[in-house]
This record gives structure tokens, sequence and C-alpha cells, in this order.
């Protein structure tokens, strides 16, 4: 791929940025001189992105397969400026973070730990999803190559695989610098699962802790745990039954009304925890409110219910035309169920071991039914229907007082399409409490001063249907034990609670 464009050299000097604007060039992603990488076996990979719990569970995850990998720290406000300073303009925020956030992670190696520009673009390499959109998710390859030889690492070795094929990557990945077999994808959503399923405890513990940071010491604990059994190769089972004794100290009272609040919107700018969204879920909670995030578990079955869909639509075409029977359609179809049975095995071992209980594996076809007379489901992109069909499923089931939507300034499948039908949906359901928020970057107070308008309500909300309820004489102490999750029509934790012991649950 190339392009005519003026190239801007960028120097530092004392922490300062200076921008020389230079003659227009043509645009080359190859180096021109040939560079000596490193084997496979020496090459260090380094990657980020997800939640911090989760990235850091990847790395042992892939260690233990011989990958050497290292996660990158979480993406801050510097990374953001950076990405923007070496990046092209008119970027989404999850493309400066994270592309802004290597060349930070690079230039420390080379001005804090002495590593030369040379050798850290012979080592080291990238790991990130590729593939096709309708926004600029297909140009983030260009767009950190780009950064990376204006920051002074031209060369510098990118690997990714296609997001929406998972561990369905097809043969043109065998000359990839690392290996995209059926093993490594099994390993990695092994590691997404396990933090997902932790990161969802400590949502919903968190808010109710009597000893404030409690909760995140527990789940430092739980961290290590896992990352050791990965590094081991020893029972995972056993590693979360063993979290399952550390969470079990933390003192909690949840017995207080707070509102709950879903969280969803676009991938990166929804799920991480920092600069990214202004800490979004710390500030909630900040609030009062307790969190319920989406977990990467959805992403993932999203995609296999889209191969699902693509597998349909290539079946259907074929027996239109009257072609001979494609028995790789067969072979596909296999593929998916398996994949499909896989992760919800996986996950409901895992969350039996910790002591998840309330949640449930999302049915892609009950969501996409939902969805469907309001949105187009050959239309993918982004999360696709999900935003949809989450709001509406939040209101008929009463599963939070506030649905937040969040992305980035300008998210094409989310601010362009999903929230244009999301005015219809509101109009139909009245009584959703919803907030659609985009994040640039900057204007945190705006950010912000908007949650806490919508936050005001719900927690008027979680007020009335609090005080609804008779109290009884009596609380039986496994109403404080985060192992007791009774379901109900109640939204909030404390209100299910009460609700729970009137049932004699």
């Amino acid at each position: 791929m190339s392009l005519n464009c003026s190239t801007v050299k960028i120097t530092e000097k004392n922490g300062d940025l200076t921008f020389l604007n230079q003659a227009p060039s043509q645009w080359k992603e190859a180096p021109d001189t040939p560079i000596n990488y490193a084997p496979k076996e020496e090459t260090v990979f380094l990657s980020g992105g997800l939640t911090l719990l989760q990235d850091k569970l990847i790395e042992a995850a892939l260690n233990s397969l011989g990958i050497r990998f290292i996660a990158l720290p979480n993406p801050d406000f510097k990374s953001f400026q950076t990405g923007k300073a070496f990046g092209n303009r008119g970027q989404c925020n999850p493309t400066y973070f994270t592309v802004g956030n290597l060349v930070k992670y690079l230039q420390h190696l080379r001005d804090e730990q002495g590593l030369s520009s040379e050798e850290i673009v012979r080592k080291y390499a990238y790991i990130t999803a590729g593939g096709c959109g309708p926004c600029r998710f297909g140009m983030y390859i260009t767009e950190y190559k780009k950064a990376l030889r204006d920051a002074g690492f031209e060369g510098f070795r990118l690997t990714s695989f296609d997001h929406e094929k998972g561990i369905f990557q097809g043969e043109e990945l065998e000359e990839q610098l690392l290996d995209y077999t059926p093993k490594f994808f099994v390993t990695l959503i092994k590691a997404v699962i396990i933090g997902d399923i932790i990161n969802m405890l400590g949502y919903k513990m968190r808010p109710y802790e009597v000893e404030a940071g409690s909760t995140d010491v527990a789940l430092a604990v739980c961290k290590e745990i896992v990352a050791e059994a990965f590094l081991n190769r020893s029972s995972l089972i056993k590693a979360l039954w063993k979290c399952r004794g550390e969470l079990g100290k933390v003192k909690l009272n949840r017995l207080q009304p707070k509102p709950k609040v879903m969280v969803m919107g676009e991938f990166w700018a929804a799920m991480t925890e920092g600069d990214g969204n202004y800490n979004l879920y710390r500030f909630l909670e900040a609030e009062g409110a307790e969190c319920i995030p989406q977990p990467i578990l959805n992403r993932l079955m999203l995609s296999i219910w889209e191969a699902e869909q693509a597998l349909k639509n290539k079946e259907r075409t074929a027996h239109e035309g009257e072609k001979a029977v494609d028995f790789s359609h067969a072979k596909s179809r296999l593929l998916i169920r398996t994949a499909k049975a896989a992760v919800k095995t996986h996950f409901a071992l895992y969350a039996k071991a910790i002591g998840l209980h309330d949640y449930e594996v999302p049915n892609m076809e009950k969501l996409a039914d939902l969805a469907k007379d309001y949105y187009t489901l050959e239309c993918s992109g982004g999360e696709g229907h999900l935003e949809v069909a989450h709001l509406i499923e939040a209101v008929k089931h009463n599963l939070a007082h506030l649905i937040i939507s969040v992305k980035p300034f300008g998210c094409m499948p989310s601010s362009a399409v999903s929230d244009g039908v999301q005015s219809l949906v509101t109009a139909h359901y009245p009584q959703a409490n919803f907030l659609s928020i985009e994040t640039s970057g900057e204007g945190a107070a705006n950010f912000y001063s908007r949650v806490q308008m919508a936050l005001f309500k719900a927690k008027q909300a979680a007020k009335e249907e609090w005080e609804a309820l008779e109290k009884p004489e009596y609380i039986p102490e496994k109403v404080h034990n985060y192992l007791f999750q009774p379901k109900n029509e109640k939204i909030g934790s404390a209100a299910r609670l009460l609700a729970a012991i009137e049932q004699r649950i």
C-alpha cells in the first residue's frame, strides 16, 4: 500500500516535541533497507489493551506456550498525546491510545533502558487484531507503521490476526511471524474468559466492601494464583477454587441501595480501564454506583454468531444456484458448533469453581431476535446489533437503572448507526434511562457532568425500589456472602437480596 502524502519530522528535546514540515514523499510500508530480524524463538512479542487483569493473564498464558510475551502498561493520557503526535489526523480514540502506548513503551526501552532503536526493531514485535470494517479499524496496521517510522522505529514488525475469524484463521497466516494455531487461541480464550469472570465478581463486590480497597487486594492475589497456574500448566479449576477462598475473606455490606449501571458501546472504549474512557468504572463506583461491564466474552460470542450467519448465507446462495454440496461448509459448521460449545463449557466450569452463579453466556440468537426489528442484522461492523439488543434486554428484564453507551468521538458503527437506531428504541421504551456519550481524549469535565445527570435519575430509581420493600427483622448472614446471588425481578442488588429473603430462598 502506498499513497502520496506530506511527511512531518518530529524531534524531541527536553520533553518538548518539535514539528518540522518536509516536502511530500511517497509513503511506503516496507523499509527500503532490509533488516536482519531476530528469529521467532528470540523475538519478544508485545500487546495489550484489554482489561488490566486480562492483559496479565494473557501474558502468563502465552509465556506458558513458550512465546516471549510482554503485556504493555495500561494506556494513559501520555499515550494519547504520543499517538496524536506521531499519528495521522482524524483518527479515533482507540487508535491514538493504542498506537501511542506502543510508541511510548519503545521510547522507554530506548531512552531509559538503553536499547538502541536498531536492537528494538530487530528483537521486538507487536501483536494486534486486524480485519476490515466500516470505520478506520481496517487501517490500524498502516497507522502503527506510520507512527513507528516517524518515532524512529522504521521496520518494526507487526503481526495481526483477523478478529472476525478468531480460531478459524485461514492458511494465509502460515507465513506470519507468530503461529496462530488452535492451541494459541484456546489458551488465549481461557485467559480472557477467566479474566472476565474475576472482573465481573470484582464489580459485584467492590461497591459493597466494608474495608475500602479490600476487594482489589483479593483480586490481586487471584491474579497471581491464576497466572502461576498458567505458567506451571497446572489445574486452572483448582486455581479458581483457591481464588474463591481469597474472595470469601472480603467483608461486604450488601444491603445498600445502589444504582446498577450497565456500560456498553464500542469495544475498546467501553472495556478499557483507564484514561481511554476517563476511568469511567472507578468514577461510577466513587459516585455510589454498581457497574455491569460487558465482558469480552460477548464480543467473542458475536464473532462466532457472525461466522455462523456468513456460513448460512453461503449455503443459501449455493442452494439457490443449485450448486453441488460443498463439504467444506459441513466442516465449518462443525467447527463453529465445537467452538460455541467449548466456550460455554469452559465458562461454566470456571464460573462454578470461583463462585459466579448469576451470569449466563449470552444467547446470540435471542439478542438478534430482540434487535432485528430495529437493526439490519446483515449490517456488521463494531458491535453490530448488540448495543440495540442490550438496551432492549436491559429494559425488558430489569437489568439496570442506567444504560451507558460509550464510544470514541465520531465512531461510525456506534455513533452514526447504533445511536440513530437507539432514538427509536427509547421512543418505544420511554422508561429506559439511556445515555449515549462519546470520548475524545479530552473533555473529561463535560463527560463526567453528563454521566452525573443520568446517574441522579438512576439513584432515585434505586432508592424508590429499596424503600418499597418491607425490611425483615432478621437478616441471614449468607446475604453478605458474595456466593449468594439470587435472581428475581428486582434491579438493585440490595433490593434483590431483600426480595430473596421474603421468598425464603
